[in-house]
């Protein structure tokens, strides 16, 4: 495994369907050993893109590339991809082991190599004295990791995961995001990961492709996307991100003043070439996160704001409060902040000063 190269590539892919188009164009590098997730909301394109990968569906322009080489209308049983379903597709009348080992069993390796590959397969995924139960008899969880393991054991260059977790509770949710990413660095294949759940690619991905439209709106670390969006669709759908629209100012350095209805912010350019070159006048938001948000102290000059609280919501460790700020109130901040045992200090219906740290704040193009 070679982290910095790149093991399969779309080049300007489009799929169509009739003439609806839900693919335009879409360039991606799925890097070697990787644990990618494609992220986006419903009708975003981001499951086509799996089924495309995986010969699922045919492509109606570009091409995909297996190390240099073209793959495009390779037939499925060719490519060295294996897939984990939101369903499992399990067969109900196979044990665990003969579900595991089907695979095997069709490229006609011999039993008994079977039977320890199996036993391998089922040992990694904690299933090993599951071997001889159906389906029926396992929980959604352990049913799960049954079509992991069968995905894993043809030693495919590729899992695809289609929102496998999908159906599971929150907690068992959880669990199994952990588990995921736990066994991908164990075996060192790559994954390919589709959701629509923000925390599930946070906790899970090395990098995430966030889509919207049938486009790739931003590739980047769970880290870069959560601090530095690179567009107003990915600072609204990628957490809890304030947006206070603006016209671009002045450049200062690595930051850039942004002139709104709230007053006159300053903010972090991100290294952005596009927000650098951006004509003073241009419109573009001011995004910053909840927890960046804090009450002003009396010397705050700079990104000052004040409004009304209007709820508070408690959270766990975290208490939320939504601020209606401007003129007409009409533009709502959200603050994050940690609870207290005793309760929270704010009471409904007070007026606040509110400040964040101009690198704290992110200019996004409108």
């Amino acid at each position: 495994m070679n982290q910095n190269s790149d093991l399969l590539t779309l080049h300007s892919v489009s799929k169509s369907y009739g003439t609806v188009p839900v693919l335009h164009d879409i360039d991606l590098a799925i890097r070697d050993g990787e644990f990618l997730t494609v992220l986006g909301p419903s009708g975003s394109g981001k499951t086509t893109v799996l089924r495309l990968i995986g010969g699922l569906e045919p492509l109606t322009s570009g091409e995909i590339r297996l190390d240099g080489n073209d793959i495009s209308h390779m037939p499925i049983n060719r490519r060295p991809f294996n897939t984990v379903f939101q369903d499992y597709a399990l067969f109900p009348h196979l044990t665990v082991a003969g579900n595991v080992g089907y695979g095997l069993s069709v490229r006609h390796v011999p039993r008994k190599e079977i039977a320890e590959r199996v036993a391998k397969a089922l040992d990694l995924v904690q299933l090993g004295r599951f071997a001889e139960r159906f389906p029926a008899q396992l929980s959604g969880g352990q049913r799960q990791r049954v079509a992991l393991a069968r995905a894993l054991i043809c030693q495919p260059r590729l899992v695809l995961l289609d929102e496998p977790l999908a159906a599971l509770d929150l907690e068992l949710r959880r669990q199994m995001q952990e588990f995921l990413k736990s066994i991908q660095r164990e075996v060192k294949t790559t994954f390919l990961f589709v959701t629509h759940d923000q925390e599930e690619a946070i906790g899970m991905a090395d990098r995430i492709c966030v889509m919207e439209g049938g486009h790739i709106r931003q590739l980047g670390t769970p880290h870069e996307l959560y601090y530095k969006p690179n567009c107003e669709f990915v600072a609204r759908f990628f957490g809890e991100n304030n947006l206070i629209a603006g016209t671009l100012g002045e450049t200062l350095g690595e930051l850039r003043a942004i002139e709104t209805a709230l007053g006159r912010l300053v903010c972090s350019i991100g290294g952005q070439p596009r927000l650098r070159a951006a004509a003073t006048g241009a419109w573009a938001f001011a995004a910053f996160r909840p927890e960046a948000l804090r009450l002003a102290d009396a010397d705050d000059a700079t990104n000052r704001l004040s409004g009304t609280i209007a709820e508070l919501a408690f959270a766990g460790s975290s208490t939320v409060a939504t601020i209606a700020a401007g003129g007409d109130a009409a533009q709502r901040l959200r603050l994050r902040f940690p609870s207290r045992i005793d309760g929270s200090s704010l009471r409904a219906g007070e007026t606040v000063a509110l400040s964040f740290a101009p690198h704290e704040g992110h200019l996004v193009l409108a």
